[in-house]
C-alpha cells in the first residue's frame, strides 16, 4: 500500500513538473512543439541514460562513487564531439562523441585489468587520470579554436538549448531509438548485475562471465554517452546523486533501482533545466545547477550513511 501511494506521488509530481516545463510562461503552439517539445525530449533521455548508466556503474563495479564523469568517459565523449564540432562536422558530433567514449572506455579497461584480473579499484584511478587528460586537450581546442569558445563551454558546462535543424531533428530521433533500446537491453540485464555486485567468484559459480558482462555494459553504455555529451554536453553529479536517493526508498533489487533511477534522472534534469532557465534574468549552463543541488545532497547521504 505505501508504495502504491509513493508511485502516484511520484507519477503527480512528474507530471506537475511537465506540464510547468511545457507551459511556464504561456507560450504559443509554435514555441511548444518546435522549442520546448525537442528541448524536453533531450532533457528527459539525458537525465534517464545518467541515472541510469550511473545505477549500473556503482552495483557492477560495487562502488558508490562510479558514474560517467568519474570514470572519464564523459570527458572523453565531449572531447571527441568538440573536435567534430570545431571541424565543421556538426551533424557528426554524436558519432564523435562516441568515438571519443569508446576510446576512453578501452583505455580505462585495459588499465583498470592488470594480469588478466579486473581491478575496480584501478579502473577508477584510470578513469580519473584519463579524464584529467582529455580535460587538458579541451583545454588546448579552447586556446588554439577561440572562435568556437561557445561551443566548447557549452560542452563543458552542459547545455539543453540545441536548436535542432529538420535534419539534426531526424537524426536525433533515430540515436534517440537506439538509446531507448539499449537502456531496456541493460533492464534486461539488471539480474545478471544484480549477482555480479556480488564479486565474481559468485557470479561465475552461477555461470555469468564476469569479465564478459562487464565489457559489454561498458560498450553499450559508451554509445548512450556519446549521445548525451555530443548534444546536452557534460552534466554532471546526474549519475552519482539519483540513484543514491533512489536507492534511499528502494534499498535493494537493481532492476526496481534502474527503473526508478531512469524515471527520477529525466524529472530530476528537467526540474534543474527549469531552475537554469528561469532563475536569474539569464539563462545559466544547467550543469552548474546539478552541481549546486548534487555537492549538498550527496554530502546529507555521506553523512547518513556514516552513522
Amino acid at each position: 500500500m505505501k508504495s502504491k501511494i509513493m508511485f502516484i506521488v511520484w507519477l503527480l509530481i512528474s507530471l506537475a513538473i511537465i506540464l510547468l516545463y511545457l507551459g511556464i510562461g504561456a507560450p504559443d503552439g509554435n514555441v511548444v512543439t518546435q522549442v520546448r517539445l525537442p528541448r524536453m525530449v533531450l532533457t528527459i533521455l539525458v537525465g534517464m541514460s545518467l541515472a541510469g548508466i550511473g545505477s549500473i556503474y556503482q552495483i557492477m563495479l560495487a562502488n558508490p562513487l562510479a558514474e560517467p564523469y568519474i570514470l572519464g568517459i564523459s570527458s572523453g565523449s565531449a572531447f571527441g564531439s568538440i573536435l567534430a564540432g570545431i571541424s565543421g562536422y556538426v551533424l557528426l558530433m554524436p558519432l564523435g562523441g562516441f568515438a571519443g567514449a569508446g576510446i576512453t572506455m578501452l583505455v580505462v579497461w585495459n588499465l583498470a585489468n592488470r594480469k588478466r584480473r579486473f581491478d575496480s579499484g584501478r579502473l577508477l584511478i584510470a578513469g580519473v587520470i584519463t579524464g584529467m587528460f582529455f580535460a587538458a586537450g579541451i583545454s588546448l581546442l579552447m586556446y588554439l579554436y577561440q572562435k568556437d569558445t561557445a561551443l566548447i563551454l557549452g560542452t563543458l558546462m552542459g547545455n539543453l538549448g540545441h536548436i535542432f535543424s529538420q535534419t539534426e531533428w531526424n537524426v536525433f530521433l533515430a540515436l534517440l531509438i537506439v538509446s531507448l533500446l539499449i537502456m531496456a537491453y541493460l533492464y534486461y540485464k539488471s539480474t545478471a548485475l544484480d549477482i555480479l555486485g556480488g564479486g565474481d567468484i559468485y557470479a561465475g559459480s552461477l555461470g555469468i562471465n564476469g569479465k564478459n558482462l562487464r565489457r559489454e555494459v561498458f560498450l553499450l553504455t559508451s554509445i548512450v554517452i556519446g549521445i548525451c555529451v555530443a548534444y546536452a554536453g557534460i552534466i554532471g553529479f546526474v549519475g552519482l546523486i539519483v540513484p543514491h536517493v533512489v536507492r534511499f526508498f528502494i534499498p535493494s533489487g537493481q532492476n526496481k533501482i534502474y527503473l526508478f533511477s531512469l524515471w527520477a534522472g529525466g524529472i530530476f534534469l528537467l526540474t534543474c533545466d527549469i531552475a537554469a532557465k528561469h532563475l536569474l534574468n539569464m539563462e545559466l549552463p544547467v550543469g552548474v545547477i546539478t552541481a549546486f543541488i548534487g555537492c549538498p545532497v550527496f554530502m546529507w547521504l555521506l553523512g547518513r550513511k556514516g552513522r
